[in-house]
Parts: structure tokens; sequence; C-alpha cells
């Protein structure tokens, strides 16, 4: 289901560019990579430290501006200002020339586009990078506003459209949408996200427990789960607990810890056993996953 989703969309979009950055969006970079590889011929990274995940038979372009030339002219690199382009001096490679939108992150005005290649570096093309916030029609007018004086033979990488937005663009240029979150966790009903009971004790009202011996509230059990700071495991903003069990949020006893997190189920609630898999509430992006299961 998930591979049929990232096929579907993959196959409505001329210019693909699948993003494989951070943790590979809850995936690992290795293994997303293999599968961004099925699908185009080109992928995007965070950095240059990611470069070393990618398949060797691919092209790959680093969003992240650099401030050392890498030791191979092969990826792609991105410069943003005058000091991207001379932290690359004598370095000869393929770059994007970030412009400016209204993000005010990176990014200069086309101008930028002439100086690069006086520093001696190849421009393929500029790169644009709305913000989140906004309407998708917000998103293609800085798109268009920024990449207006543009010379028609460099190609415009953009980031943050939908694809129906990304085909109504002018037919002013040759484009390439950088596509991350939309393509991995644009379905999410494939996707499911669990932690393993390691253990389950009953424990008396008074009794402490916990890194702390924080004191438990009241007679229960306490269930240790096999997810924690390790795996990128939190407590929510709002400091309620992430896991899930019987359509019920289990609560932590105390803060998640390195891989395990315990957690306290008041007595009479159902509480999970040894060996089951309960729900964890957490954005994958932002998640280390160990194991790995497709169905």
């Amino acid at each position: 289901m998930w591979r049929s989703h990232v096929a579907q969309l993959a196959a409505t979009v001329d210019g693909l560019v699948p993003v494989v950055k951070g943790n590979g969006y809850g995936f690992g970079r290795a293994q997303l990579a293999a599968v961004a590889a099925e699908i185009s011929d080109t992928i995007a990274v965070g950095n240059v430290h990611e470069l070393a995940d990618m398949p060797a038979d691919v092209d790959c372009v680093v969003l992240t501006p650099a401030l050392a030339a890498p030791s191979t002219p092969s990826p792609i690199l991105t410069v943003g200002s005058a000091q991207h382009i001379a932290a690359l001096g004598g370095w000869n490679g393929r770059v994007l020339v970030k412009l400016a939108s209204a993000m005010h992150r990176f990014g200069r005005g086309v101008e930028l586009v002439d100086e690069a290649r006086r520093g001696g570096l190849d421009v393929v093309g500029v790169s644009v990078h709305p913000a989140l916030a906004g309407t998708p029609q917000d998103h293609a007018a800085d798109t268009t506003r920024a990449t207006a004086a543009v010379p028609a033979d460099l190609a415009v990488w953009v980031s943050h459209l939908d694809p129906t937005t990304y085909a109504a663009l002018p037919s002013t240029h040759d484009y390439r949408l950088r596509l991350g979150t939309t393509l991995w966790h644009g379905d999410k009903s494939t996707l499911r996200l669990e932690a393993d009971v390691l253990d389950v004790h009953p424990v008396g009202a008074g009794e402490t427990a916990g890194y702390r011996l924080a004191p438990v509230p009241s007679n229960g059990h306490l269930v240790v789960v096999g997810a924690g700071t390790a795996n990128g495991v939190t407590p929510l903003p709002d400091g309620r607990s992430p896991f899930h069990h019987d359509r019920r949020r289990l609560a932590l006893h105390e803060p998640p810890h390195m891989h395990v997190s315990m957690l306290f189920v008041p007595e009479g609630d159902p509480h999970p056993g040894v060996g089951s898999w309960i729900d964890v509430q957490r954005p994958l992006h932002m998640t280390t996953v160990d194991e790995y299961r497709w169905l």
C-alpha cells in the first residue's frame, strides 16, 4: 500500500526529485534512498554528510549550503549568498543558486547567478523554497515572484508546492519539484508506529518506582515499553504520554529514558501484556525506528 502511493504520486509529477534527509522520514536514509532511486535519477539530501548513504548510480543535490568544498565535483551543491560562493573557492562543480523567498532563510536575488559563475561554479539551476504557511496560491505566487527575472534556460527547482499547484506554474521555465513529506507520508493510513512491551508488574499505591523513585498514585501496573529518548520518543508538547493501548492513552510514570519508557495503568484498566505492541503517537520524521515490518 505504501509503495503503491509512492509510485502513483511519482508517476504524476514530471521532474520529481525525492527528498531523503534527516532520519529518512522515519524509514532510515539508506533504505529510503533505495526506494527513491527506483522512481528518479536524482535524490535531494539535507547536507553533505548524508551523501554517504546514497546509491552510487544517482545524482545527488545537497539542499543546505556547505561552507567547504567537497572532495569530489559530483554532487550538486546549493549556494545562497556571496559567503557560500567564497567558501567553495577553487571548486568548479555544479550548484543551484538559492533565491530569496518569503522565508528569509537562505537566498538572495537573481544577481547571485552571475556572481556564482564568476566564482567558477557551474550553475545548473535556481532553487526556491516557499514557506509552509499560507495557501497553495501563496506558494505559487512566491515562486513566480522569485523567478521572474531568471533566464529561461535555467531550470527552477521548487519545494513546498503540491503537485496540482506545481503543474499550473507558468511555462516560462523547466521545473523540478522536490517532494519529501507529501511523497513519503502522503497516505498516513499505510503507516503505523508501535513499541513492544518488555515487562509488566503490579504495584501498590504509595510505592516508588523509576529513575527518580516517583510515588505511584494508586494500585495498578507498571508497563515497561521498548522505546525512549534514543528513539526520539518524548512526551507530547502538552506533557501527555504518546503511548496508546486499547484506544486509551497510557500515562507516563516518568519521562522516557534512552531505550525504555515506564508507564502506569490504574487497577481495573486494561493493560498490554509482555510481548505485545502498543501504538506510539510520534512524528515519523523525528523518530529513530529499530525495526521495520512490511505487510
